[in-house]
């Protein structure tokens, strides 16, 4: 008889406590001196996590560092307590970092004046792998075999005093990452990739922040619902009288105000208070409780001249227009994509890795709508090069690319 239940998952031993029990929150200077001493005489590479209070609180402060390294046990430090780290991060000087998704954590850190001088990012590395799942769970459940309970991952970081068994699973987060680490430096050597991985980290590392975005207040989810410039005028002052108080009192901005409320405004165009609480998403006391706040924004909005409301369209990325009308717009830049497409595809399978982690497919949009002249090996090589490709990926695909592409002039 047929089996149709598939594949069985490998048993897992859970891991519940930190070998060494979970330690006292470093709060004070004398602690952290501590800390840093014990740190500094530990050996090999140090485990890092941090946890901030995504949807809770304004921004992606950090609100609790955890470092577990050889020698010197796991420590638990309060950022808000003790915001400036470089007393660890001197101590830490010329060590390797072991982080899972480090490009989370690493921002907030360099907040706490935390930067390594080297990194070992778990995610990257089991993505370039090929790992069907890359989160730390599942990750530490293949290497090592064991069961690492997420249930506290997405809880309010800033609540004070963090509650015991938060304090346990932030210890067991960076409990066996160094182990992680080296099973996965193995896999990385024996399958070809450890100079990719290299690349990777140094990258992450290495990385600038972000520029900030222009008209944040258009990715409002449901905006695209709006029709109206004057709608817009309302989605963009209500955005930002939201966001301004919400970085006044550390609230998530979803949390002063929905999205949906935002929108249903900007369709209403409610002209007093009572039009305005009348809507659905306004009913709530606490929205009801700062109507007038609200309607003083919307009020700004509709009194606007015709000329100063925002354009319909976004001003857009500064790039290529989106695939989908590359066809009617330039047939041969779609074909060029499809070739393009075709070639990762196929790198894709025979390397085991993500497509997006062999190119970003923003970059690939680019070189095919606006490819180097003459299309060589070379020159798309520069190409994806000044796009921010890593050597790696340069030489796995800059040829096999250059060779579809001019198959097709």
């Amino acid at each position: 008889m047929q089996n149709d239940a598939g594949p069985t998952e490998p048993a897992v031993v859970p891991l519940e406590e930190p070998a060494g029990g979970v330690p006292d929150v470093v709060t004070s200077d004398a602690a952290l001196a501590s800390a840093a001493a014990a740190l500094s005489a530990g050996t090999g590479p140090v485990a890092v996590d941090a946890e901030r209070a995504s949807g809770y609180r304004y921004g992606q402060r950090t609100y609790l560092v955890q470092l577990r390294r050889s020698g010197s046990g796991t420590w638990l430090v309060d950022p808000v307590a003790q915001p400036d780290l470089s007393a660890v991060d001197e101590a830490l000087r010329g060590v390797e970092w072991v982080l899972h998704a480090a490009s989370q954590d690493l921002p907030g850190l360099t907040e706490q004046r935390m930067t390594p001088d080297a990194v070992f990012d778990t995610e990257l590395a089991a993505r370039l792998l090929g790992m069907p799942r890359v989160g730390l769970a599942a990750v530490v459940a293949d290497t090592l075999g064991l069961g690492l309970a997420k249930e506290h991952s997405a809880v309010d970081w800033s609540t004070r005093p963090l509650r015991p068994e938060w304090l346990r699973y932030a210890a067991l987060d960076v409990e066996v990452l160094v182990e992680v680490r080296d099973v996965l430096a193995d896999r990385l050597d024996r399958a070809g990739k450890a100079e990719w991985a290299r690349q990777e980290f140094e990258a992450v590392r290495t990385a600038p922040p972000p520029p900030p975005r222009v008209d944040p207040w258009r990715r409002t989810s449901g905006v695209h619902a709006v029709r109206t410039a004057r709608g817009l005028a309302v989605v963009r002052s209500l955005w930002q009288a939201r966001d301004a108080d919400a970085e006044r009192r550390d609230i998530s901005p979803g949390r002063v105000l929905p999205d949906a409320a935002i929108v249903a405004a900007a369709q209403a165009l409610p002209t007093s208070v009572s039009q305005l609480v009348a809507l659905k998403p306004f009913a709530g006391k606490g929205t009801r409780r700062r109507a007038e706040q609200w309607y003083a924004a919307i009020g700004e909005a509709l009194a606007l001249p015709d000329e100063d409301l925002p354009p319909l369209r976004g001003p857009g990325n500064p790039g290529p227009p989106p695939p989908r009308v590359w066809k009617d717009r330039d047939p041969a830049a779609a074909a060029r994509l499809a070739a393009a497409k075709d070639v990762v595809a196929r790198t894709r399978e025979a390397w085991n890795v993500p497509a997006e982690n062999l190119v970003q497919p923003d970059l690939l949009r680019r070189t095919c709508w606006a490819p180097p002249e003459p299309i060589t090996a070379a020159t798309l090589g520069d190409a994806l090069t000044a796009g921010g490709a890593r050597p790696w990926q340069v030489e796995l695909l800059s040829g096999p690319l250059a060779d579809a592409l001019v198959t097709l002039e």
